[in-house]
């Protein structure tokens, strides 16, 4: 039987450090909770720069060392170029880290939990959300 595995956006993993039961809920189908790379600096980012650092920062950092990181690769930064010429062609341009977060997750084939609705412009990705 295959293992169900899901990468995290950064809104995702939010709700999670923010004890979001029904999002903690719908996590416990999953056997594997991957991060990609990108999302780890986010929030690594949002730790360090909240008015709370001395409490989010360890939260952050334990929570990233309990998932499975997503890393870039030769082959992500061909699907990057590839997800951001499809999105120029299709006048419908995403923040960049998304598109680097789709690229991460189209490669290692893992469906990405999001909460937002324009990673519904990239072919290729698996979304749940």
């Amino acid at each position: 039987m295959a293992l169900k595995k899901i990468a995290l956006d950064t809104n995702v993993a939010i709700e999670i450090l923010n004890n979001n039961a029904s999002t903690i809920q719908v996590l416990s189908e999953f056997d594997l909770i991957y991060l990609p790379v990108v999302v780890c600096g986010e929030l690594l980012y949002g730790a360090k720069n909240s008015s709370r650092i001395s409490y989010n920062l360890p939260r952050y950092e334990a929570f990233i060392s309990d998932c499975e990181i997503l890393n870039t690769v030769e082959p992500v930064a061909i699907e990057y170029s590839n997800v951001k010429k499809q999105l120029k062609e299709n006048g419908s341009p995403i923040p960049e880290n998304d598109i680097w977060i789709a690229a991460i997750c189209i490669v290692y084939d893992i469906p990405l939990f999001t909460q937002d609705g324009h990673f519904e412009y990239i072919s290729g990705l698996k979304r749940f959300s």
